[in-house]
């Protein structure tokens, strides 16, 4: 994933922030102190415990071919999808038929994404189409004549995995927007201990910011990753004189400010680890099922981290799951017919868990990938291109329905670059900054998470686009 190459102070910065954050956790501890601590952080919720908001990402890691996920049913347009799709179309009377028109289009769904459509149904889930980064407003003469500011590296794995995690695809950057509102967000959590942002799927650049780094978890057990020889419980004698041998060094009184600093930012972290661990372990089990992949896994560890908001005293909550193996150059129908249900089912018992929380307003689910797909096959599936399709959900969400223009199909359209690679008629910044506003973002700090924005929207009451409630 690429980021910017930092100076030594702030390279520094980062490591420590890295070390504390993800490289040391601990497992439960039942410590009074830890208790105490927990306590005050919810003595410090009930004033307002209604006062929370979660966004959860999930990253389709190598670009999702998603014209296949979301596509034109009508008689015409899909004459005009099977022409540019070839051997990549699906078969008309396998998708799963979408209420209304869209852009004067009726869509469908990918077979295997039942539970998505049973969300969309309920109101509970929207589409937004042809996204992808953009610099500035570009149109096809612009693209050609090469008269626009135009993505670095575009149509390039790192770049664009890294643009949509920062939605500044003008430069090369180590900031991501969910960093970005961190910096500005955090102080609002009463817990200083734990970040704000927590990925499932380790270090990131959506959640890296100038002053916050996610705290990283794993899907299993109570979540916070384990310092074995610091906890290691099948042999307590070697666990005790580890501990007392990384305690000692973690007490010297270091002459080195950056050793003395490490060794406090490994204290701290053993000590939200242990919170952490405890947190987790003293929710109510949930009666919403999840699947054994790892997707499903990650989305019932977000929402074990959910439920434990109060006792780690969040107000505000990002998280991050990737999952990868999208870069389908071959065999594009067969895995997408494996992945797609896999994307589907997730987010549906994920939403199911909010539900049963009670907090399904206050939770919403979104997907990022580097780019669309091309629209022609390459002869075994297809290749990187621009704009896509993606999901959002939750009951926050005006859902039912699908926003922006659902681009037309056929090749040589007014947005096809060449084989069916389409210029978005939706930024990143348009997408994301809806998201922000709904999570707390101020209107006067917008232009500070997305730099790019005035380019697209004007800041006002009306939302970007307006999937939002």
């Amino acid at each position: 994933m690429t980021t910017a190459t930092d100076n030594p102070l702030s390279s520094r910065r980062r490591f420590l922030g890295q070390a504390a954050c993800s490289a040391i956790s601990a497992t439960p501890v039942l410590s009074t102190l830890l208790n105490l601590k927990m306590t005050g952080n919810v003595a410090a919720q009930s004033s307002d415990p209604d006062d929370y908001k979660a966004l959860v990402c999930l990253f389709l890691a190598g670009g999702n071919d998603s014209f296949n996920m979301l596509v034109p049913s009508g008689t015409s347009e899909y004459a005009d999808y099977r022409s540019a799709r070839s051997d990549l179309a699906l078969a008309r009377e396998t998708l799963l038929p979408l209420a209304g028109t869209h852009n004067n289009k009726t869509l469908g769904l990918h077979p295997g994404m039942t539970e998505t459509k049973s969300l969309y149904d309920a109101g509970n889930l929207a589409f937004v189409t042809n996204v992808g980064t953009l610099v500035e407003p570009t149109n096809l003469t612009q693209y050609q004549n090469q008269s626009v500011r135009l993505p670095v590296g575009l149509f390039s794995h790192s770049d664009q995995i890294a643009h949509w995690q920062t939605s500044v695809p003008d430069t090369r950057s180590g900031l991501g927007w969910g960093g970005r509102m961190a910096d500005i967000l955090q102080s609002g959590n009463s817990n200083q201990r734990i970040s704000m942002n927590i990925s499932l799927s380790g270090t990131n650049t959506f959640q890296s910011g100038s002053q916050t780094v996610s705290y990283e978890i794993s899907p299993s057990g109570n979540g916070a990753q384990v310092l074995t020889p610091y906890t290691d419980n099948d042999n307590p004698t070697v666990s005790n004189l580890s501990t007392t041998a990384i305690n000692s060094l973690m007490d010297v009184n270091y002459q080195n400010l950056f050793q003395q600093t490490f060794a406090q930012r490994n204290k701290d972290a053993i000590a939200a680890g242990q919170e952490f661990s405890l947190a987790i372990a003293g929710t109510s089990p949930l009666a919403a099922t999840f699947q054994a992949n790892q997707v499903s896994q990650s989305f019932q560890m977000v929402a074990k981290t959910i439920a434990a908001r109060q006792a780690l005293g969040m107000r505000r909550q990002t998280f991050f799951i990737m999952f990868g193996g999208w870069d389908h150059h071959d065999e594009v129908l067969i895995a997408q017919g494996g992945m797609l249900p896999i994307v589907s089912k997730g987010i549906s018992e994920f939403t199911a868990a909010m539900t049963e929380l009670g907090i399904g307003d206050k939770v919403t689910t979104f997907t990022a990938s580097d780019f669309g797909r091309t629209l022609t096959s390459n002869g075994e599936g297809s290749d990187h291109a621009w704009g896509g399709n993606h999901i959002v959900a939750g009951g926050a969400v005006k859902g039912g329905a699908v926003y922006g223009a659902y681009p037309d199909l056929g090749l040589g359209n007014s947005l096809d670059t060449g084989r069916g690679r389409l210029i978005p008629t939706l930024s990143t910044d348009e997408y994301f900054a809806e998201l922000a506003q709904w999570f707390g973002v101020s209107n006067a700090d917008l232009t500070t998470v997305f730099p790019n924005l005035s380019r697209f929207y004007s800041v006002g009451a009306q939302r970007p686009i307006g999937f939002m409630g």
